[in-house]
């Protein structure tokens, strides 16, 4: 087993969401990289100690990168010493190693979140020192109390990892050769196709519904519903960072445009006039955006990693 320690705000929340994480095997939270051997939840605004998660994985079945991959997601890595509501020194992000073998990876996600960001991140990264583990009640807070207190959204961790670089955009030269011209019109110059008369709004088949720039996967089908608006409706992308949000003041409406991350493709618009059972929002999306891909084809294609999250 390999192990790895995660500040990043309260640790409650931050405990529980990795307890979820197919490949986790262990979590318990503490005290990490303070300036004394000994401190406690009173204390540790004193010692420099910064709330933690130790995190144990089997490496056979979830990698370090995708564990560091599954942080950055639930963190604010420009925030110093704040997360959520919660406000000091002990809510600090950082990264804690104790194998330096480690460190090379940590460094290539965390170069990577630098070049997405285009800025320095806030997050430390230091060799684990002076851990201590925090008290009993502290351990696994949210199972013994569920309506506890949370500064993330826990269930982010039953989303599967999408990696855009497996999703390269194409030239515009390149686009154009492969697209229809309303293909092309709704992705690169944000036109809207008609509704009703369009080829996924009636498809209802078990599958994956991809970016048609560049084949990343943005929605399941399991989460598409009739709306009744004429184009194709989802209560939810299929992982958050899939999907990018924009201001649309155009035609005399305030709304909200949702475009693809990878291909930057102008997808539709998202409204929270959706079923209340399903989350209370609407991905309106143009089919012209996207890929039908039926569950039978997505190994052959390439989206074999997606099927456990459909059973």
């Amino acid at each position: 087993m390999s192990e790895i320690y995660l500040a990043g705000g309260c640790f409650w929340g931050l405990e529980e969401y990795f307890s979820r994480i197919n490949g986790v095997t262990k979590t318990t939270v503490g005290y990490a990289n303070g300036t004394t051997e000994a401190t406690d939840y009173r204390q540790v605004h004193t010692t420099d100690h910064a709330e933690t998660v130790h995190v144990t994985y089997d490496e056979a079945v979830i990698s370090l990168t995708d564990i560091l991959r599954y942080y950055f997601r639930v963190i604010d890595p420009l925030s110093i010493n704040k997360q959520g509501n919660d406000v000091g020194r002990q809510y600090r992000t950082g990264i804690y190693y104790s194998v330096d073998t480690d460190l090379p990876v940590i460094n290539r996600v965390v170069a990577s979140q630098k070049k997405k960001l285009g800025t320095e991140l806030a997050v430390e990264i230091e060799p684990l020192r002076n851990y201590i583990l925090a008290e009993d009640y502290h351990q696994d807070y949210l199972k013994k109390n569920p309506t506890g207190y949370c500064h993330i959204n826990v269930k982010d961790a039953e989303q599967p990892l999408v990696d855009a670089g497996h999703y390269p955009k194409p030239n515009q030269q390149q686009l154009k050769a492969v697209l229809t011209e309303e293909q092309y019109q709704v992705t690169q110059q944000s036109a809207t196709e008609r509704p009703f008369h369009n080829a996924y709004n009636s498809t209802f088949e078990a599958g994956i519904y991809v970016d048609v720039t560049t084949g990343e996967p943005l929605f399941f089908a399991a989460d598409k519903f009739e709306s009744g608006c004429g184009w194709p409706s989802f209560a939810r992308p299929i992982a958050r960072e899939v999907i990018k949000y924009y201001q649309d003041l155009s035609h005399g409406m305030e709304r909200i445009e949702v475009r693809s991350r990878s291909g930057n493709a102008h997808l539709g618009h998202v409204f929270t006039d959706g079923p209340q059972e399903l989350g209370g929002l609407r991905y309106c999306i143009n089919s012209a955006a996207l890929r039908f891909i039926p569950r039978e084809q997505m190994e052959e294609e390439g989206y074999g990693y997606l099927l456990s999250y459909m059973d």
